[in-house]
């Protein structure tokens, strides 16, 4: 007999994560492992022509968030984060760049000239570049090993028709060894196959298509496997980190801050930000987290989401006071940003701007 997971038992007892149907939020199934969850998202790679660097010619990882701009500025400049190039072909005047396309790709049609930035410096620019297409490869499934199955999924499985094998919309919720939920992804899959697990007599494994599902960087692990313990006890956690590592941290700091209930303190509150480890924009939300709401703390991660942080409930009360120590670190890295289109602007001014307009008197130190 396999075990079952009931509607009026908690998941969190037999393993990390849950497989949820988001529909009516119950529980398909639990386990402890998850083949799959990680690996190399798929990439947009790009070889531009006639490529002439700005400064040092770029080799490896290139930025957390590189920018393409087209020279024609009526058309909006694209995303690619993680991105890193791969190779200058041999004797040519080309530079093949790849990463995680954002959602709309570059524009349709456009092959003319791109200048290239990582929102602090120029890179370079070309002449023309144009997309390499990838060979075919067939998305390895997710497996979820050991399952405990809910009496749905049962159902489910014994019926085996294709209708019932489909799970739509569902979510893999993972917790952290106390039980709370660290993170979610949404996957809209179908059972793929099962059978009996070498977990336990009485588990399953279970495979899911993962067309439609993108598995997480395998960088992304380090981070989630140091939250696992729980969130962190003390400051400076993530002081370490390179940016898009601290990019992962901040992801897993705002999704739970999101979710929580914060008990503001009243009005007058005295803050303390040590800035000595500001060097990038992650470390600066970071750590004007900490200072609001200690360590693991959310109070933002970008201008518009600090500034609704200003004015909700996460844990702040105006008017208020901030020392922020070390302020010289983050002018130096971060007062001559670039927006996306790559217009210079002066990120540490701004930041400070909303913090005024959101009642927050700060003494730079």
């Amino acid at each position: 007999m396999m075990r079952s997971v009931h509607e009026d038992e908690e998941p969190r007892g037999y393993g990390r994560y849950t497989l949820t149907e988001t529909e009516h939020d119950r529980a398909w199934g639990v386990c402890a492992a998850v083949d799959g969850l990680f690996g190399e998202p798929p990439r947009g790679t790009y070889e531009l022509f006639g490529w002439t660097a700005e400064g040092a010619d770029p080799r490896g990882w290139l930025g957390a968030r590189v920018w393409l701009v087209p020279e024609d500025r009526t058309l909006d400049p694209w995303l690619l984060e993680d991105a890193r190039s791969l190779r200058q072909p041999h004797g040519t005047e080309s530079l093949v760049v790849t990463g995680l396309d954002d959602y709309e790709g570059p524009p349709e049609g456009y092959r003319g000239p791109v200048r290239v930035h990582d929102g602090s410096r120029w890179l370079g620019s070309c002449r023309e570049f144009a997309l390499v297409l990838p060979p075919e490869q067939e998305a390895p499934p997710l497996v979820l090993r050991g399952l405990a199955q809910s009496e749905q999924l049962r159902a489910a499985l014994a019926k085996g028709t294709r209708r019932a094998l489909d799970l739509e919309e569902a979510a893999l919720e993972i917790r952290d060894d106390q039980g709370e939920l660290l993170t979610e992804r949404l996957l809209w899959t179908e059972v793929r196959a099962w059978r009996p697990s070498s977990h336990g007599p009485d588990l399953i494994d279970l495979e899911l298509d993962a067309e439609r599902f993108t598995p997480e960087p395998d960088y992304v692990r380090r981070i989630w496997e140091q939250w696992y313990a729980g969130p962190p006890r003390a400051p400076g956690a993530w002081t370490a980190l390179d940016t898009r590592h601290r990019g992962a941290w901040l992801d897993l700091v705002r999704e739970r801050g999101c979710r929580r209930t914060h008990h503001a303190r009243p009005s007058g509150h005295a803050y303390t930000l040590d800035g000595g480890h500001i060097t990038d924009e992650p470390g600066l939300y970071l750590a004007l987290g900490e200072a609001v709401n200690g360590p693991g703390g959310y109070f933002g991660g970008c201008l518009a989401a600090l500034d609704d942080c200003l004015r909700g409930a996460f844990g702040y009360t105006a008017p208020a006071t901030l020392l922020w120590r070390n302020a010289e670190t983050a002018r130096t890295h971060l007062s001559r940003s670039l927006t996306p289109s790559g217009r210079r602007y002066d990120l540490f001014a701004e930041v400070l701007d909303v913090l005024a307009e959101g009642g927050v008197g700060v003494t730079l130190a």
